[in-house]
Order: C-alpha cells, then structure tokens, then sequence
C-alpha cells in the first residue's frame, strides 16, 4: 500500500473498531505510515481538561482538531501516510480540507447495540457509558451529502475490518474533493 503524502481520516463511534484498525493499517507494508491518536492529543491537556463529548467542549475540540490537522499536514509533508483514527465528525473537517492534501474519510458505522457491546468489554478508563455512546452514534448516523463515506462495520474479525479498509481507500471512493 503506497499512500505516501496522504491523509486518511477512520473516524466511527466508540466501538466501532477504529483504533484496532488505524493500527494494523500503520503496520502494512508500503510507503512509510504514522497512526495518530486523536484521544491522544485531548489526554495532552492537562488541566482544564472538559470531556469533549460536553457541549461546553466545542472550543476545546476545535483547537484539538486544529492541531491534530497540521500534526497530520507535517508527517505528511514528510513523506508518510498518515492514518488519523478519532471521533471526527464532519464538523470538524474544515481543519483537515483546508490541508493541501489529498485526504480520505471513512465513517465506521456498526450496529448501536455493537458498539456499546465493545466499549464496555474494554474495562480500564475507556468510555463505557451507553449515553455519550449513543449520542455520537446518532450523530454519526446521519452524514448528509457525506453518506457515501459510510462503511458498514458489522462484527467482523479484524482482519476482514482491516481489508476492508484497505479496498475502501484504495478504491478512492472515500476521497474528499478539495
């Protein structure tokens, strides 16, 4: 897989097997490839923190985006293909189509009941609350003109969500046009 120079955004709600996939994805073979976490870059603040799922998040989420967008940009102008793996709804994609850059969006959309199912195997300090949950899901479950970035993620083995993927992107049927 030689995607050098390009962005791909897996975006889904909680569950929906993003992150499991973004990392196998970075470890194909092909051109160089970076995986960013966009949890990650939230778990960056640390004081002052406000869940970004809260309504009173959207500045917050904003700069986080805003970051996460030309961390992607610089790996990218390096050479690397750059997996982005995070709740990035389209509200949040005028940071990343505003990159010169051609980039990829992929909704993982799997059944509601699913992703709840696997958030809550995850223990730890993962978000486990069926209300946030279900929240994004909704949110996510209507895409607009956006819809036909929608991949069905149904309870398939990680390697099948992984090839998946794989042909989606190297379809170019997930681009989004500058």
């Amino acid at each position: 897989m030689d995607l050098a120079g390009q962005i791909l955004i897996l975006t889904g709600t909680p569950g929906s097997g993003k992150t499991t996939t973004a990392k196998a994805l970075a470890r194909e073979p092909g051109s160089p490839k970076v995986h960013l976490h966009a949890d990650d870059f939230w778990h960056f603040i640390k004081h002052g923190a406000i869940a970004p799922y809260l309504p009173e998040s959207a500045g917050q989420n904003r700069i986080v985006i805003d970051v996460l967008a030309r961390a992607a940009e610089g790996y990218v102008s390096g050479g690397y293909f750059v997996v982005v793996d995070g709740i990035v709804g389209p509200w949040f994609l005028p940071a990343f189509t505003a990159l010169t850059v051609p980039l990829h969006y992929i909704v993982l959309r799997p059944p509601l009941d699913l992703a709840i199912r696997r958030c809550r195997e995850r223990g730890g300090d993962a978000l486990s609350d069926p209300g946030p949950i279900t929240e994004l899901h909704r949110q996510l479950s209507t895409l607009g003109e956006l819809e036909r970035h929608a991949l069905r993620a149904e309870d398939w083995s990680r390697e099948q969500m992984l090839r998946k993927v794989i042909a989606a992107v190297e379809s170019g049927a997930f681009r989004l046009q500058p």
